[in-house]
């Protein structure tokens, strides 16, 4: 099964900290990078990661407050520098493409074609591997939730059956196994003919959840998860400020996992007044054991 990486560039919220980064994170699989969030400090996060700034091809923005989105211009900069020729394509809410091609004009001309597409609810991004769908939270702006789905595994190709049936070795199997009908002496043949449908399996999800009150539509679209990555800006203690400011506490991301039935929860975008680790873990895990304290530039395999 080929691994799927998620590396975590930064895990403050609203303004750096000594120790911590803002909040973004790359998931990786198949040679594909996908960068989430790319707030101030995000090209030296990935200049210190395992990562290249040059193989980074699509970018969501989850919304488009400056400690969310401030980081594209140094890094594109840099890219021109460097003379990336690929495309890089941004996804942001409504109003993201005309603010950022604004600041960006008065920065730099990109020696690469910039794509920009709006964020909407549904699928944004889909490729024989996987899928990007989006979802509106609760914050003060229009603010996404990004779900990472790799393809289910419908069943495993029966080549016995094949052979069997009497179908060459070749391009057929292929075909197939894609949904194709094909034709051999006057016999017709389609996937059902070759396929082990109980050796399917559910592909993997893991669902970005950035600034937010909590929501039942989080805990539909994470159902059985295999990581939910949910910010916690906040302690119980500090509900007050997180209702005011459309946040979420340690505990309240723990509920909405348990809800959800999420199989692990990593928190981040902590605010720099909770700088205890073990605090913000113990408040969680009182609701739901799973839970996991991102750290800055960890990498986590599923």
């Amino acid at each position: 099964m080929e691994p799927i990486k998620v590396t975590f560039l930064g895990t403050s919220g609203s303004v750096p900290q000594k120790d911590k980064n803002f909040a973004s994170l790359i998931i990786s699989y198949k040679g594909e990078n996908l960068l989430f969030d790319c707030p101030e400090g995000t090209q030296r996060q990935i200049m210190s990661s395992p990562h290249s700034l040059m193989k980074i091809n699509h970018v969501f923005i989850s919304h488009m407050h400056a400690d969310h989105f401030l980081g594209l211009f140094g890094w594109i900069a840099t890219m021109t520098m460097n003379q990336r020729k690929e495309k890089l394509v941004i996804y942001s809410p409504k109003k993201g493409k005309e603010k950022i091609k604004k600041i960006l004009a008065e920065v730099v001309k990109p020696s690469f074609e910039i794509e920009y597409k709006e964020t909407k609810k549904g699928t944004i991004l889909k490729n024989k591997d996987f899928e990007i769908s989006a979802f509106p939270l609760k914050h003060e702006v229009t603010c996404f939730a990004y779900v990472f789905k790799e393809k289910n595994k419908i069943g495993e190709f029966n080549r016995k059956k094949a052979e069997k049936l009497g179908i060459p070795v070749g391009p057929l199997y292929s075909k197939l196994v894609s949904g194709k009908t094909i034709k051999i002496n006057g016999k017709t043949f389609t996937q059902k003919d070759v396929m082990d449908y109980s050796k399917s399996k559910e592909g993997r999800k893991i669902v970005f959840v950035s600034d937010t009150r909590p929501i039942k539509e989080i805990i539909q679209h994470s159902k059985n998860a295999d990581i939910l990555i949910h910010e916690a800006t906040f302690l119980e203690k500090q509900k007050d400020k997180a209702i005011e400011t459309l946040h979420t506490t340690a505990l309240e991301a723990a509920t909405t996992a348990k809800k959800a039935k999420a199989k692990k929860l990593i928190l981040f975008h902590f605010s720099a007044r909770n700088s205890d680790p073990e605090e913000i873990l113990k408040e969680a895990k009182k609701e739901f054991s799973e839970t996991k304290i991102a750290k800055e530039l960890e990498t986590i395999t599923i």
